[in-house]
């Protein structure tokens, strides 16, 4: 298992190669946060349908980022084995110029990853730029002569020391001396180079590696050829090369179009398009049809444990929350599929859980023995699992099928001034859990995955003097539907007392 940063940007080449001949990814992240509790409507409820859920997801995906990222590469040697190179990938967003991203933590994340020896030092120091589309066209904006502006006041403070410095060296300096410029980070180098270069006509620039850059006093002749040439370190495709970062990995993944193996991998789908695709956009099946288009093939493991099939529990681990990691399949005399799980990590060490990649690899490492009984798997492909919801599943590749829930409940309070719905979440929840939405006033619907919990909240609230449940009926209860009704009553009324009345004037005439 290899952690990458900014520093040992060598792997990069022969990872780049593998992914072109892998059979198929595991895939895991960790973010800054995970879901935006504002506003409070925000939060998970089974009343969402699927595009409603989108966009709630859709909010906290465009707060919070990815903080790492987790690989596996599983190639096939042979019929029964697979070989697999697990890479952890610090990520931080790319400055550069006017293009400066915004980076929000939740406190709970923070904890969270902390506890499990999250290292935060090397996610700011040392993590890998990305981009999207649209962030590289305003790149390219940046990168035509005279438009390269500096955003922070930081880079503007050092910039200006370096120029004085330079200018300084430069009226005593003679053609083929030069100087070396120390403590260059991250895009600095670019920026540096591009703005003493367009700033002083008879320099040439050369970055040196471990943070410093190398001034060289030439004619401008000479530089004139230089610029000319492949060896100019500050070209646009360089530069543009760079600023992609690890979105030059994620191309190489899109274009092998093997298939993406993940667990509970819908918000990990969600930051795959905003942070290395396009912006996330408003549309949901404009969304699903992308996500398909970039990954044909997704199989979430989440979804695949949760299935129809007979599921036998044959270990338990409390070092690791991922749920579920697939061990293995065993296909009996009759033919029956037997799914054998394993909640938890089964060797996981103190340095090892939630770590991206060894996530990552306990996903594919339970996918590679059921890629071969992958007709078995058939209606797992392209379907992730969605928390409490109206729908268990999102199909990439069709309609999203709803799930069968207990029957909605609807609730009349009397005696109750300004009741809201947490005051009502609040005094069900001694049953279970019901998700609340206010109907009218005094009135709010209720909703729960269990049919036993229905039935005992019906049973125990049934001579309450403030608080009458009954199930909710469209056409008894609906608003719009009452308020329909209400208006064709009246039509109905003034259309009757009109031809009374005409009726009457004809008869005295």
């Amino acid at each position: 298992m290899l952690t990458v940063g900014k520093a040992n940007s060598l792997v990069w080449c022969p990872l780049l190669c593998s992914i072109c001949s892998l059979y198929f990814a595991g895939l895991d992240m960790e973010f800054t946060g995970l879901h935006s509790t504002f506003p409070p409507s925000n939060q998970h409820s089974l009343f969402d349908s699927p595009a409603e859920r989108y966009q709630k997801a859709r909010q906290s995906v465009q707060q919070f980022t990815v903080s790492q990222l987790g690989l596996s590469i599983f190639s096939s040697e042979k019929s029964n084995k697979y070989v697999a190179h697990s890479y952890n990938f610090f990520l931080l967003p790319m400055t550069f110029g006017q293009l400066d991203s915004e980076v929000c933590f939740q406190t709970s994340s923070i904890q969270f990853l902390s506890h499990y020896g999250f290292d935060y030092n090397k996610f700011l120091k040392d993590g890998i730029p990305y981009m999207n589309e649209a962030q590289e066209k305003k790149l390219q904006q940046q990168l035509l002569p005279g438009s390269l502006m500096v955003h922070s006041a930081f880079e503007k403070d050092k910039l200006k020391k370096v120029i004085d410095e330079v200018t300084c060296w430069v009226s005593s300096a003679e053609v083929k001396d030069s100087m070396v410029l120390r403590d260059m980070y991250g895009f600095q180098v670019f920026e540096i180079q591009l703005i003493l270069r367009r700033a002083i006509q008879d320099i040439w620039t050369i970055p040196l590696g471990d943070q410093k850059v190398m001034v060289k006093k030439m004619s401008p002749q000479h530089r004139w050829q230089l610029e000319n040439t492949s060896y100019d370190s500050c070209r646009r495709e360089q530069i543009l090369f760079s600023a992609r970062g690890f979105t030059n990995l994620f191309q190489t993944l899109v274009r092998a179009k093997k298939p993406l193996v993940g667990h509970n991998m819908l918000m990990d789908l969600l930051h795959l398009h905003e942070n290395f695709y396009k912006p996330l956009p408003e549309n949901y099946d404009e969304f699903k049809k992308n996500i398909h288009a970039l990954f044909p093939v997704v199989m979430d493991t989440k979804n695949i444990a949760k299935a129809t099939w007979k599921v036998t529990l044959i270990g338990k681990h409390d070092r690791l929350s991922v749920e579920v990691v697939l061990g293995q399949i065993i296909i009996d005399c009759l033919g029956r599929c037997y799914l054998f799980c394993f909640v938890g990590n089964l060797s996981a060490t103190k340095e090892t859980p939630h770590e991206a990649a060894y996530d990552a690899f306990l996903c594919g490492s339970g996918m590679g023995i059921i890629f071969r009984y992958l007709d078995v798997l058939a209606a797992c492909v392209n379907q992730v699992n969605i928390i409490r919801a109206g729908v268990r599943k999102i199909n990439f590749s069709g309609m999203d099928d709803p799930i069968k829930l207990p029957p909605l409940l609807i609730i009349n309070v009397r005696g109750w001034p300004g009741v809201d719905e947490e005051q009502i979440y609040r005094e069900f929840k001694i049953f279970c859990r019901f998700d609340v939405r206010r109907l009218k006033r005094n009135q709010f619907l209720l909703l729960s995955n269990n049919f036993k919990n229905v039935r005992m909240v019906l049973r125990e609230y049934k001579n309450h003097p403030n608080v009458q449940i009954s199930p909710y009926h469209h056409w008894r209860h609906s608003p719009q539907v009452n308020f329909f009704l209400q208006i064709c009553g009246v039509v109905t009324s003034w259309s009757l007392l009109a031809f009374f009345l005409g009726g009457s004037a004809n008869y005295a005439s």
